[in-house]
């Protein structure tokens, strides 16, 4: 049962823009599916769903999602700059990491690798133009809001 509702879940946040456990649990109704709130905040946990800000409002999504990624990123990188083949990319503290994950996620042509610390992550580039493109896109916004230092 448990496996079912799940994909439930997923498919109704994939349909739908749910923005509340009350509207996520009205809408398992009607799919026949009842649930406490209690079953439905160990859902979301477990399927890892997150809140987020998606063309001027706020659902649940996937973690895996391009959206969810995006947000990731969005949130908590501050600036970009890069050095050789090396891209340094300037976090919040304590994001780099998610951040990290989800920029390896979208599988970049010409990365070699990343690390992430607390508040910084690395990428190596095969190319230093490569570098030197990413690092002017990360400035220029196309993967969140930098500063343009």
């Amino acid at each position: 049962m448990k496996k079912e509702r799940h994909t439930i879940i997923l498919r109704i946040i994939a349909e739908k823009e749910i923005r509340t456990q009350d509207e996520l649990q009205r809408l398992l109704a009607e799919y026949g599916v009842e649930v406490t709130q209690a079953t439905l905040s160990r859902d979301i946990r477990e399927l890892r769903l997150t809140k987020q800000h998606i063309g001027g409002s706020v659902r649940y999504v996937r973690p895996d999602t391009p959206a969810a990624m995006d947000g990731i990123i969005r949130e908590a990188v501050i600036n970009a700059d890069y050095a050789g083949h090396m891209v340094v990319i300037h976090c919040r503290s304590g994001m780099a990491q998610a951040a990290c994950a989800a920029f390896d996620a979208m599988k970049i042509s010409g990365v070699v690798g990343t690390i992430a610390g607390d508040d910084t992550i690395f990428v190596l580039m095969r190319e230093e133009c490569e570098a030197l493109a990413l690092s002017a896109q990360f400035r220029a916004g196309a993967f969140g809001e930098t500063n343009k230092n």
